[in-house]
């Protein structure tokens, strides 16, 4: 009896002691609510967040008194004392500044910062509601140092520290733990199929090499997009935008965005979300006529190649078209002199008349959130599907056209550790190259053997009645040209659907690819039992592709190609001097079934100085790397002017081509065509500028291998009275840099034979081919960035930034190798406002400026000039309806930019929202 009643008595005990209950609400300075702020006990991983009304409600383990903690992004952090039970508490937050914000990513564990041991740029909820873009993950342009290059209306890429393209292979983009990127295509898809602006929780940006955490690729920086959870974030919200965007060539047309999000906390075991989003619009027209051959030349030159002229990129030597008609004894023999030894290219056609430019996106998730024992640990299910259209700007200019992407992934965890697995899964749709799209138009109403006999005919007709070679090639174009398919009639878009629905690259445009990506990582924070000691971390990741594109992308027509990865790390973060001395070291080791393993160390230090630690002081070095991508690889693809190869040993074989000779060519083999494998590309070639220069000499192209990079950086940030300070220089040498060499193969000869290779030159008997290698030229950057915040006016937000960037690279010890760097020397960012200039009223204006720089790349490369853009909104909330009503207008002013050479040029968009119950 006696141990009955002392049992009883401990279990009351027990029960009292789990029923701590403490209620309450937050909000802010203005006494407005504060959704979604963090109410915790920090000796217990148990906590809440505040409801929509600021409201909590919080039962924990413990027995009075003990400490409450809030904290909430953008506030200063309270600890409130609790001393009974059913106490209440209402709690009023303090604005605080960008260096109490907490992230995550800088060591995969939560710090401030201020404390961070590498540079980190943060973008979160308050960021996302007063952005002036006229969507979120546009906004991300106003971060310091970050670069966005818009390809289309829907299709923006994020690059920090030089080396940017559209596929923008050496950035990662992570969406809840999700690669975004595209397996086949090589892109990071932005947020044409990323997240829906109500479920974004926050979004982190490292700048710089982070590869002895996240592993291969994330070379120049890695972006992390998380949502919310719908435990903490549970209710219905929603948003409706109407806008415009206008443009020179494209006009004034409609935008249309809306989105829903649904979410609910069913039990503290149970939680659900699903989120939809519907974007439309049109995109911008790329309509320059510039000759990417020779500037300043107009269709009237007999080889004109328009910027955004699609099917002129098919050329021959007239002269050697004259050679085959003689030697079938269509034309005299000594008529082939009158005939000029130059190129001569088809007619093609604008890009306007080859897309509808439709810009559309359409993005629906759902998660299921299970918590077994109502604690941190966590059992969760993702599925994403997202369809989208936009062009792409790759090799050649591409119309996605419902564009398909699903990921799903599993993952179980909790506060210190996780372990997840995802397959993402796309499909091509209905996409196309609008360059061959042109091409094979004009070769189903007119071969090209046909349209060049023609011309060479009419021009030898034209000047036998005396005309001047200027007008005879008039002449002669307007005599081949005749019938040709013209836009807009009914036999031209017989023929455009014919080719964009034919896979075959010879006679038709649309590319398939149903590519997977297969990945699982895992991580444990033994902080909690070794935190006496360090902060210790260990984890690792594995991958797989599944290239399936039939033929159209890769050199897969056989069956798929498969691959994969895997990797190791661990990570250990030291605190000495009372904490102001952080110490932090990684390192990773990586490898693929294609290539040797790489092991990429991290070291860093962090100070925390002054009476007030309000200074800290950072340094680190630290090593990436990246794997060329599955296109460096497996690629075999016609792009028009050159054929794509990758160099992976097993595909220089299977791509296998057959190209038709000139007479003379025909007649020096015995053959009329020849048949080039792709192996000729690295083994057999001639370098492009050994032929420019008039020297031709053997190419030296080696198969790639993964890249490296050493990265140095220091950094500084700290308040001074006032104003907040953010700087950081940065130094990177690269070794193995990945890059493009075009060579020109001859269709016979051995290069160096100083006979019929030379003659395979002479005869246009060649064709260029774009290989994939490493560059043994000297490359490294470097660069800084300096910000700089304060409050002006009494509550006005002042911020700015300057961005220099540079890379060290002689052009001359590598006059073939292109780095692609296609990032501004100097870039300034301003940003004022005031979330509250009056009751509920608010509004945010940014600017931008951004020096002329040189753009490289496998489309085109050119001069982008220097441009400045001024975006603005105002905004008012209706706390009665929890709705924010908004007005934003981009690029104002009208001064229309672009950002890469051969997209079209960006006008401006006018935009009203309205969003409901997500204050």
């Amino acid at each position: 009896m006696k141990k009955s009643l002392i049992l009883f008595i401990f279990l009351c005990c027990l029960i009292t002691h789990a029923q701590t209950t403490v209620t309450g609400r937050i909000v802010d300075n203005n006494n407005a609510p504060v959704m979604g702020a963090n109410i915790s006990v920090p000796e217990l991983s148990q906590g809440t967040v505040s409801d929509l009304n600021g409201d909590f409600i919080l039962t924990v383990s413990q027995t009075p008194p003990f400490n409450l903690q809030i904290s909430n992004v953008g506030y200063e952090t309270q600890s409130v004392s609790i001393t009974s039970n059913n106490q209440v508490v209402n709690v009023t937050l303090l604005e605080g500044d960008a260096l109490d914000e907490i992230v995550v990513s800088a060591s995969r564990t939560p710090e401030r910062i201020f404390e961070s041991p590498v540079t980190v740029e943060r973008f979160g909820i308050k960021d996302i509601k007063n952005t002036t873009a006229a969507t979120f993950y546009a906004g991300l342009e106003n971060l310091k140092g970050v670069d966005v290059n818009t390809s289309s209306l829907t299709f923006q890429s994020v690059n920090t520290r030089g080396f940017a393209t559209f596929a923008n292979t050496r950035f990662v983009q992570l969406v809840d733990g999700m690669d975004n990127s595209s397996p086949a295509l090589n892109f990071v898809l932005g947020n044409l199929l990323g997240m829906t602006e109500l479920d974004v929780n926050s979004i982190e940006l490292l700048p710089g090499a982070s590869s002895a955490l996240y592993g291969a690729n994330a070379f120049n920086g890695i972006l992390f997009m998380t949502s919310k959870n719908p435990f903490d974030f549970p209710g219905i919200s929603a948003y409706y935008k109407q806008g415009i965007t206008s443009q020179d060539a494209a006009g004034t047309n409609p935008v249309y965005d809306l989105g829903v999000r649904v979410a609910h906390k069913f039990s503290d075991k149970f939680a659900a979300k699903a989120n939809f989003s519907y974007l439309k619009g049109t995109d911008w027209f790329a309509v320059s006529e510039v000759d990417v051959l020779s500037p300043g030349n107009t269709r009237a030159d007999p080889n004109y190649d328009g910027l955004n002229i699609y099917g002129d990129e098919v050329s021959t030597n007239i002269r050697g078209v004259g050679q085959s008609l003689a030697a079938a004894g269509l034309i005299p023999a000594e008529a082939v002199a009158l005939l000029p030894s130059e190129n001569v290219s088809r007619t093609g056609y604008a890009e306007p008349s080859l897309t509808d430019y439709n810009a559309e996106s359409i993005k629906f998730d759902t998660a299921l959130h299970y918590r077994p024992f109502a604690d941190d640990f966590e059992i969760s299910y993702l599925g994403k599907v997202g369809i989208g259209s936009t062009i792409y700007q790759g090799a050649n200019r591409y119309a996605l056209n419902d564009f398909f992407l699903q990921q799903h992934k599993i993952e179980v965890g909790n506060d210190n550790f996780f372990v997840r697995g995802y397959i993402t899964d796309e499909d091509a749709g209905d996409s196309y190259d609008t360059r061959f799209t042109a091409i094979n138009i004009n070769r189903l109403w007119k071969s090209d053997q046909q349209w060049f006999g023609q011309y060479a005919g009419a021009f030898l007709g034209a000047r036998g009645q005396g005309l001047p070679e200027e007008q005879a090639h008039a002449f002669a174009r307007q005599t081949a040209d005749t019938g040709r398919l013209v836009p807009g009639t009914v036999e031209f878009q017989n023929a455009f659907n014919q080719v964009i629905s034919d896979p075959n690259l010879a006679t038709g445009s649309k590319f398939q690819d149903a590519t997977q990506l297969r990945h699982a990582d895992a991580n444990y924070n033994f902080s909690h039992i070794t935190q006496d000691f360090a902060d210790i971390q260990v984890g690792g990741s594995y991958r797989q592709y599944k290239l399936n594109s039939s033929g159209t992308i890769f050199t897969d027509s056989d069956g798929p190609i498969k691959y994969s990865e895997y990797g190791v790390y661990t990570q250990i973060q030291k605190k000495l001097l009372e904490e102001r001395l952080k110490l932090t070291g990684s390192i990773r080791y990586d490898k693929s079934e294609l290539f040797d393993g790489n092991f990429s160390p991290r070291l860093s230090a962090g100070y925390t100085a002054g009476a007030d630690r309000s200074h800290n002081f950072r340094a680190s070095v630290q090593t990436g790397f990246r794997y060329p991508t599955t296109q460096d690889l497996f690629i075999g693809l016609d792009a028009g002017r050159a054929i794509l190869v990758g160099s992976a040993e097993s595909n220089l074989d299977r791509d296998v081509r057959t190209f038709t000779l000139s007479g003379v060519g025909a007649a020096a083999t015995g053959s009329p065509t020849a048949t080039v494998v792709g192996r000729a590309a690295y083994e057999n070639s001639f370098s492009l500028n050994s032929v420019l220069t008039g020297a031709p000499a053997k190419s030296d192209v080696e198969i790639v291998k993964p890249e490296q990079v050493t990265a140095f950086e220091v950094g500084y940030r700290g308040r001074t009275g006032k104003v907040i300070i953010d700087l950081n220089a940065y130094y990177n040498t690269y070794q193995d840099f990945i890059s493009n060499e075009t060579v020109l193969v001859p269709f016979y000869g051995e290069v160096g034979d100083n006979a019929l290779s030379l003659l395979a030159l002479q005869q246009s008997d060649f064709k260029a081919y774009q290989t994939y290698t490493n560059s043994s030229a000297d490359v490294k950057s470097y660069g800084a960035t300096i910000g700089l915040g304060t409050k002006v006016f009494g509550n006005f937000d002042l911020d700015g930034n300057y961005t220099y960037s540079k890379e060290d690279f002689d052009e001359s010890s590598a006059p073939d190798f292109r780095t692609s760097f296609n990032t501004p020397n100097h870039k300034v960012k301003v940003s004022f406002g005031n979330t509250e200039v009056f009751t509920n009223f608010g509004f945010n204006v940014n600017y931008r400026w951004s020096d002329t720089y040189l753009w490289q790349g496998t489309f085109a490369d050119g001069k982008v000039p220097a441009y400045s853009v001024v975006d603005a909104q105002v905004n008012y909330k209706v706390p009665s309806i929890k709705s924010t009503f908004k007005l934003g207008a981009t690029n104002i002013g009208g001064n229309e930019y672009f950002t890469a050479f051969g997209t079209g040029h960006i006008g401006q968009q006018y935009y009203a929202s309205i969003t409901f119950n997500n204050l």
